[in-house]
């Protein structure tokens, strides 16, 4: 076991965001996702470790709308679909945060690797 200098946050839709998912592309009741499909897709993000919730807020507000873009990217890439107001509050209204304070790699066998993520270069490869 490795503890990395970070912290994480776990970020869980709220059924606003699932309404929102599902009414993407509208189907018939039983068609539609459920919350629980849907967190199952959660996302972690590691973060600099955080030691008081002043400091963890003062950082989620900083990088909320980073969050929140992700979130919807991650089920929507055509940003005209997304609600028009990318603020705190469409960011509370659709995600639940959950912080740890320690991160620990339980990996013995795989090194960590680290990949910038440039989201112009999925979208261009998904053309291609």
């Amino acid at each position: 076991m490795k503890l990395l200098n970070r912290s994480a946050l776990s970020v869980r839709p709220t059924q606003r965001f699932v309404d929102w998912i599902n009414a993407l592309e509208p189907t018939v009741g039983e068609d539609d996702l459920t919350l629980g499909e849907v967190e199952r897709e959660s996302t972690v993000y590691l973060i600099p470790e955080m030691d008081t919730p002043e400091a963890l807020e003062t950082f989620v507000r900083d990088r909320f709308e980073d969050i929140l873009e992700n979130e919807l990217r991650a089920w929507e890439e055509d940003e005209r679909q997304w609600p028009e107001a990318l603020d705190w509050t469409l960011f509370t209204d659709f995600l639940r945060i959950e912080h740890s304070y320690l991160a620990i790699d339980l990996d013995d066998e795989t090194a960590l690797e680290v990949s910038e993520v440039d989201d112009t270069l999925l979208l261009d490869n998904e053309q291609d």
